[in-house]
């Protein structure tokens, strides 16, 4: 597979690199960007974004590459779906299709044959990771829509992930309105194929880690009542004995301000799951 550089930038020591991609999953040209310190890299974190965002939000908005200049540790930051395509509803709103692939695979009819994130995460990016970078070691972490995907991915693909974390994310789209447009416009009516992508229903079904999951949460993040529904989370970890640490901020909202402010503390998180 070949990948072909876009830009980059030097920072604290590393680059930023911006990537682009034929993905055989999607379909399509796909996008990532990374941190490269100048130590030689063996451990990847993936950072999953939300609702909107590209393969630049995060890499030039958390300060992340300052925790990580020292490290063996690069951070990956994939697109939120595949580009240039013309499905149905696809670019009418801003919480389905264009930006908004909430990291499953579709099933409904033309997204499934472009939809797959879950798929290209944990296959060809991967793999992609593997062979351009020779990492050995991965973790996954991420905010809203990617703070679902990165825990459904962290608990369904146990042996892959060292460890997952997130921010505001979303626990149970199954109850929640961004959720359902989403599953049923990728998967369909059926409610029972749903529970696959969601973290709450997961847990509750006996898919759990034997590590902690780390969540930080605003409590000024105005999704937060509606849309994340951090309580369900907490209550099916309680029930399935699933270790958790939720840590809620006072006065902090859903922006980059707030994950800037604590990137630090899941970076050491990761880096902490890579040495054990």
């Amino acid at each position: 597979m070949s990948i072909d550089l876009v830009k980059q930038n030097k920072s604290f020591g590393g680059y930023t690199k911006y990537f682009k991609h034929r993905s055989s999953v999607t379909k399509t040209d796909m996008n990532f960007s990374v941190f490269l310190p100048k130590e030689k890299v063996e451990n990847c974190i993936i950072w999953l974004s939300g609702l909107t965002c590209t393969e630049e939000n995060f890499i030039t908005k958390a300060g992340a590459q300052k925790y990580l200049s020292h490290s063996n540790t690069m951070i990956v930051c994939p697109d939120t779906s595949p580009r240039g395509l013309d499905l149905p509803n696809e670019h009418d709103s801003y919480d389905f299709g264009s930006g908004a692939g909430f990291y499953l695979n579709a099933t409904t009819k033309g997204y499934s044959d472009h939809y797959k994130m879950y798929d290209y995460i944990t296959k060809e990016l991967v793999a992609l990771l593997r062979d351009e970078f020779q990492i050995k070691n991965f973790s996954i972490t991420g905010h809203s829509m990617g703070g679902h995907g990165a825990l459904i991915l962290g608990l369904k693909e146990r042996d892959l992930f060292t460890c997952v974390s997130a921010f505001s994310p979303i626990v149970n789209p199954m109850k929640c309105g961004w959720g359902k447009k989403a599953f049923e416009g990728y998967l369909g009516n059926n409610e029972e194929t749903w529970k696959d992508y969601d973290a709450t229903a997961l847990i509750l079904d006996g898919q759990v880690r034997g590590d902690e999951i780390l969540i930080d949460q605003g409590l000024s993040d105005e999704f937060l009542e509606e849309q994340l529904l951090i309580k369900n989370l907490e209550e099916a970890c309680a029930k399935a004995n699933q270790k958790l640490k939720v840590c809620y901020r006072e006065g902090y909202d859903h922006s980059y301000f707030y994950i800037s402010t604590f990137i630090e503390e899941h970076i050491n998180f990761h880096l902490n799951s890579f040495s054990k």
